[in-house]
């Protein structure tokens, strides 16, 4: 029998709220979280796009400076959202106890790291000045597991971490392989989620030049319109987002309060047609809902 899965905490940091709260406040307000961006490097590359949707809260602002500084802006905008799901889920005081140690938790985290984005803000060019410029852990950094990594030493964790890293469905595919591992036994309670932190001349020039972003660089405030037949593109964001999620015997030995029950079965395709456009028809959405309906009664 399969077991039940339940979410106990959630946290995120996002062009629209730092925090869950606020998040959900300005969603149902509508709010739009794009604005244009100011910075020198817009006018200075000529790029195509000159908005995106940067976070509402600088998570330097929440980290201390001594964190902050050892990581990147994705691991930063990750460990925010971690945070927060993990303060929402449980108190410090009750992970202390034998009980619930931390060495239970698992932690999949999406890491889209562009070491080459955040390399000129952090660090001298080696070539120029040579190696001293470079920081301690800036050859950790650049590894794309760095950002579960830090979350999972920041929290104790020492059941395990995992990197997933599937372009736009990353998050999803972290939340799925979470189910899977509570599912399979192989841990009690998962810290799951994804971040991203990109907003760079790179990612803007070169998803610009695929045609892939919205050019409404006069009404940013419009320009994430998916589904409407005046879409243009998308709209560069970053932030984070996590979520706890255990099983149900798990949740209910510790009193822990149930956000929502959850625990589907889920599904994965990869469409071999094209970088960015899916086949006409939607073909591969409708196989994989067909696999996702058989597999419910498998």
């Amino acid at each position: 029998m399969s077991k039940k899965l339940v979410i106990t905490g959630i946290g995120a940091t996002t062009p629209i709220g730092g925090d869950v709260p606020t998040l959900w406040q300005n969603a149902l307000a509508g709010t739009s979280g794009a604005n244009t961006l100011e910075y020198d490097w817009v006018e200075q590359y000529d790029l195509p796009v000159t908005f995106a949707a940067e976070v509402s809260v600088d998570p330097k602002a929440v980290l201390s400076k001594p964190e902050a500084k050892r990581m990147d802006r994705s691991t930063q905008l990750g460990m925010v959202a971690s945070r927060e799901a993990w303060s929402d889920a449980y108190s410090l005081r009750g992970l202390r106890g034998e009980r619930h140690r931390p060495a239970a938790v698992r932690r999949l985290i999406r890491h889209r790291h562009r070491r080459s984005v955040d390399a000129p803000g952090r660090m001298g060019h080696p070539a120029r000045e040579g190696p001293s410029t470079c920081a301690a852990d800036d050859g950790a950094d650049a590894d794309a597991q760095w950002g579960r990594g830090a979350i999972s030493l920041a929290f104790g964790a020492r059941a395990g971490a995992r990197t997933s890293v599937s372009a736009c469905a990353s998050g999803v595919e972290s939340l799925v392989l979470a189910i899977d591992m509570l599912r399979r036994g192989e841990a009690d309670i998962v810290l799951a989620g994804g971040t991203e932190g990109s907003i760079h001349p790179l990612p803007l020039a070169a998803f610009g030049n695929m045609q892939a972003l919205s050019r409404r660089n006069d009404d940013p405030a419009a320009a994430s319109r998916p589904y409407d037949v005046d879409r243009d593109g998308f709209v560069m964001g970053e932030g984070a987002g996590a979520l706890v999620v255990e099983t149900e015997e798990h949740a209910g030995a510790r009193r822990a309060h149930l956000c929502r029950a959850g625990g589907r079965r889920c599904h994965f395709r990869c469409p071999p047609h094209h970088g960015s456009r899916p086949r006409g028809a939607g073909r591969d959405a409708g196989h994989s809902c067909c696999a996702r309906i058989r597999g419910s009664f498998a």
